[in-house]
This record gives structure tokens, sequence and C-alpha cells, in this order.
């Protein structure tokens, strides 16, 4: 299954980096990737994690595709918005609180809604957890700031 999971992450990783050369907008780059891992995420987890092993594997492929293409943005996004007197500490903060420190709590999450799904199923909770934060995902790039077209450096 890991197998699976990071050959979907490389090739999204390099299909992300084609995608920033031909879409401008930073917003529609994430939800090239957001809108359709809303959807995918919570199906591969509600169906096939329980019941099909094979459908499972290309599932987690392609789930992996989507959720690791979009770590890439992070590295030539985060710089370019904040002013340069706050890039390091902006960008700290936002990967490390963010993805660090929230990040790592859908595991606690996952294990406290386990109990109370059917049949206890681990990858129902996993698949919430993920549905939720595809979701809120989904949601914020709509606020996300355009970095300007110059940026100081380029002067």
């Amino acid at each position: 299954m890991n197998f699976y999971q990071e050959i979907g992450g490389l090739i999204g990783r390099f299909t992300f980096a084609i995608c920033a050369v031909w879409i401008v907008s930073r917003r529609g780059l994430m939800r090239m990737f957001q809108i359709p891992g809303l959807i995918l995420i919570p199906l591969v987890y509600f169906y096939p994690a329980r019941d099909n092993l094979d459908l499972l594997k290309w599932g987690i492929f392609f789930a992996g595709m989507l959720t690791i293409a979009q770590f890439s943005f992070w590295g030539n996004y985060l710089p370019r918005v904040y002013p340069v007197h706050l890039r390091g500490t902006g960008e700290s903060f936002a990967a490390n609180i963010g993805g660090r420190m929230i990040g790592t709590s859908a595991a606690l999450a996952t294990t406290t809604l386990t109990p109370l799904m059917p049949g206890k199923s681990t990858a129902l909770a996993a698949a919430s957890i993920a549905l939720v934060a595809y979701l809120i995902g989904s949601i914020a790039c709509f606020w996300l700031p355009e970095p300007p077209e110059k940026d100081v450096e380029d002067e």
C-alpha cells in the first residue's frame, strides 16, 4: 500500500509542478487538487478500505497524488505572500503550527472517532477526518492571497 501512495505522491508533485507553469492563479491551482480530493479521499476510505483491496491500492495511488502534490505548493507560495521581513517567521509558523501541531492532532481525532463509527472502523474515522480536512482546505483556498506579480528580489 505504501508503494502506491508514494508513487502517486511523486507523480502528483510532478503534475503540480507542470500545472504551476500554466495556471497563474494560486487559488485555481489549489482548487485543481482540492476539489477532486474532496470527492476522492472519502470515497477511497468509505468503501475500498473496508471491502476491496485491489481498488484500495489504486485509490491510495490517486489519494497520494492529490494530497502529496499540495506539499509542493507551500515551498513556492508562502515565501512570496509574506513581506520580506516576515518570510522566515511566516513560513515557519504556517508549516510548523498548521502542519505539525494542528495536522498531527488529526491522529488523535481519528482514534477518538473510531469507537463512534459503525463496526468501530478506523477507516471510516480516517475518512471523516480526511473529508473535514479537504473541506476546510477547499473553502479556505478562496481566501488565499495571490502573490504579487513582481517580488522584491526580482527588482
